[in-house]
């Protein structure tokens, strides 16, 4: 463990094995910080906060502090964060709200990049990439290996499936189901994360039946409905489709179409 001499840490907060805290950092009661993170310069971490193991936190960063929701009174939310994320400049991630289930989450082996603002109650998986000045409001959900590209903004109560991407200064206002590209203010479809799906190992044959499943919503002119009908048939021989179809069945606010 290696802590500046100019850094706060409460004796209260739990340290790991190897953790690295650099000047003028603070560290609140209420914090668990996993064996080999490192904390750079400058950061404000207060709790109730659990960060995992080997994480990357810049200088700058604000993480737990209190959900910027007028209803919440001072009670103990928290802020989880899984393994090996980086965290760059500036970036803030606040704790839940008991109105949203009580916990802000943050998955593992993500990149969040300069000025990210993660709100309460916000469910992120894993391998996300969040390019700079893109923001969510509070109750987001964001599947793994989703890309924002850079001033992605998403309405609060929205979710955004596995393996989509979003084009800068994309604004969401409703679900993005798995495997879309969206891009524009409102977010329009723009196909499917073809060659994002090939860097992660999926076969010709599923992102060639992704894509038909893509023509089948939004291409058909067929009511939501019977788009989504015809989509669960499709299912039953493409392992692939199965969350795309329960994305559509669990939506609640509606999607981009």
């Amino acid at each position: 463990m290696s802590i500046h001499p100019s850094a706060l840490v409460d004796p209260k907060a739990r340290i790991g094995a190897g953790v690295s805290i650099g000047a003028y950092s603070i560290i609140g009661a209420d914090v668990e910080i996993g064996d080999g993170t490192w904390v750079g310069p400058h950061v404000v971490i207060n709790g109730p906060t659990r960060i995992g193991r080997d994480n990357r936190i810049f200088q700058f960063a604000s993480l737990g502090e209190a959900p910027q929701d007028k209803k919440y009174n001072g009670e103990p939310t928290e802020l989880i964060i899984g393994d090996r994320n980086v965290i760059r400049e500036y970036v803030t991630m606040n704790r839940g709200t008991p109105n949203g289930g009580g916990v802000t989450r943050i998955g593992s082996d993500g990149l969040f990049m300069a000025y990210i603002h993660i709100a309460h109650d916000c469910q992120i998986g894993d391998k996300v990439i969040f390019s700079n000045n893109a923001s969510l409001a509070g109750h987001v959900h964001v599947g793994d290996q989703v890309i924002l590209s850079g001033f992605t903004l998403v309405h609060q109560f929205c979710a955004i499936g596995a393996h989509a991407f979003t084009g800068m200064g994309s604004g969401i206002s409703k679900d993005v189901p798995p495997y879309l590209m969206v891009a524009g203010n409102p977010a329009e479809p723009h196909g499917i994360n073809k060659e994002g799906l090939k860097r992660r190992g999926f076969s010709p044959e599923s992102i060639q039946t992704l894509r038909q499943a893509y023509k089948v919503l939004y291409r058909a002119g067929l009511p939501l409905e019977e788009a989504t009908q015809r989509l669960k048939d499709m299912a039953e021989t493409c392992a692939e489709l199965k969350p795309f179809v329960e994305f559509l069945d669990n939506s609640k606010r509606s999607i981009v179409r």
